[in-house]
């Protein structure tokens, strides 16, 4: 699985990737952030989670540099042990949340995805 983000005419990228980009023209194709490394923006731990959301559950803002184009993306953590500036790399996860605690039919979507970890 990929972490794909777009790049548009104008050299910008965005994660998720949208069929529009900030200059209006559509995508001219994908980058995967999950081969690059970024920085911790911010982060904090929310300890009141969605149903079937591992709590506590800790989130960051994270900036990967592609190319010398700044990519921010926002997800859960592996652990609470980052501070900002800190150096993550995407990880593969193949539940984010518990599929069977929403609302919704377990096969209505996808529950993976990916978490940053701090690069040791």
């Amino acid at each position: 699985m990929t972490m794909e983000a777009y790049r548009y005419e104008d050299g910008s990228i965005t994660y998720p990737g949208h069929p529009v980009g900030p200059d209006g023209s559509e995508p001219v194709e994908t980058v995967d952030l999950s081969e690059y490394t970024a920085d911790v923006v911010t982060w904090t731990t929310s300890y009141s989670t969605p149903p079937g959301v591992r709590e506590p559950n800790s989130l960051a803002i994270v900036e990967f540099d592609v190319d010398g184009t700044p990519v921010r993306a926002l997800g859960q953590l592996t652990t609470e042990d980052v501070e900002i500036g800190d150096t993550v790399e995407p990880v593969y996860c193949e539940e984010l949340r518990d599929p069977e605690a929403g609302i919704r039919e377990p096969e209505s979507q996808e529950w993976d995805g990916y978490r940053f970890e701090p690069v040791e």
